[in-house]
């Protein structure tokens, strides 16, 4: 990934009669050492990230992914990120995209060990090329989460239900899928209930309904699934939150695994067993995805 833009945030109190933010927001070489060798997020990888999807210098869903990130932020006791200023960070860093797709990272981390204040900061990115997997689908594969559905009510303090900087199981995971002939994988808890992609949300056509699973056994709330919904819904779809069985991936007419940045990935098989796929559907699909959000 080529870094283009690098922007460190003093984090700022919430403060409502406060509307600029740029004495806070200092630019900084993106390929030059940045963050103290105390660092938590590097140490521990405590902290928490957003990625937003631009297209052509449009960042997508900014508002909510702010209200995801001070949702993380809540359930990871860090100190609430004033959004306004982060909206402003986002703001000047989206300006700094070409045209095309690029991705804009926001980091909050706990800071450094001891330290009096979090660490912040935002990257800007040229986006990998996503046509393959849009265009041609993915293969997954299922693995088990390691925990079963009741696991986020009973024990909080996995954090399940954050998007922390604590990401290596994700990436353990897209490794073993590749390992298995794959490209992505599903996620599924212990007792057989359908979770997510280790870097997206799961959505699933059933005839004229699409349905996803519901948040609240450990999944995100997936910012991208969210504007899609909404689409499908002006479009006169019926869309459904509910808690689904691992088989109903295989009985689904379509699936996708969809996300800020490669947006939707029509699934083609599931352990090897083909899946119906509709790429006229699809390419509709990241058409609207593709399109200016706010």
């Amino acid at each position: 990934m080529a870094w283009r833009f690098a922007l460190l945030i003093e984090p700022a109190a919430s403060d409502e009669s406060r509307t600029d933010f740029a004495d806070t927001l200092t630019p900084i070489d993106p390929s030059a050492p940045a963050l103290s060798i105390g660092e938590l997020s590097t140490q521990r990888g405590d902290g928490i990230f957003e990625s937003i999807g631009v297209v052509d210098a449009h960042p997508q869903e900014v508002q909510a992914h702010l209200e995801r990130l001070a949702h993380s932020a809540q359930v990871c006791d860090l100190p609430a990120p004033n959004l306004a200023q982060w909206a402003q960070a986002v703001s000047v860093a989206a300006a700094q995209c070409p045209p095309g797709e690029c991705v804009i990272k926001l980091i909050l981390s706990r800071g450094v060990e001891h330290g009096p204040a979090p660490t912040a900061w935002v990257t800007v990115a040229s986006a990998a090329d996503n046509t393959a997997a849009r265009e041609n689908g993915v293969r997954v594969v299922v693995l088990d989460r390691g925990f079963d559905s009741g696991a986020p009510a009973r024990a909080p303090w996995l954090l399940l239900g954050a998007k922390t900087l604590s990401y290596a199981p994700n990436m353990a995971a897209l490794r073993e899928a590749r390992r298995r002939g794959a490209d992505d994988a599903v996620f599924v808890s212990s007792d057989g209930v359908l979770l997510e992609g280790p870097t997206s949300s799961l959505v699933l056509r059933q005839g004229d309904r699409f349905v996803t699973p519901a948040p609240g056994a450990g999944i995100l709330h997936g910012t991208t699934q969210l504007s899609l919904f909404a689409h499908l819904e002006d479009r006169g779809f019926e869309t459904a939150y509910e808690t689904l069985p691992t088989a109903a991936l295989l009985e689904a007419d379509a699936a996708w695994l969809v996300s800020s940045v490669r947006l939707a990935a029509g699934i083609t098989a599931v352990d090897d067993a083909p899946l119906p796929y509709d790429p006229a559907f699809t390419r509709e699909l990241n058409d609207y995805l593709l399109s200016p959000r706010s």
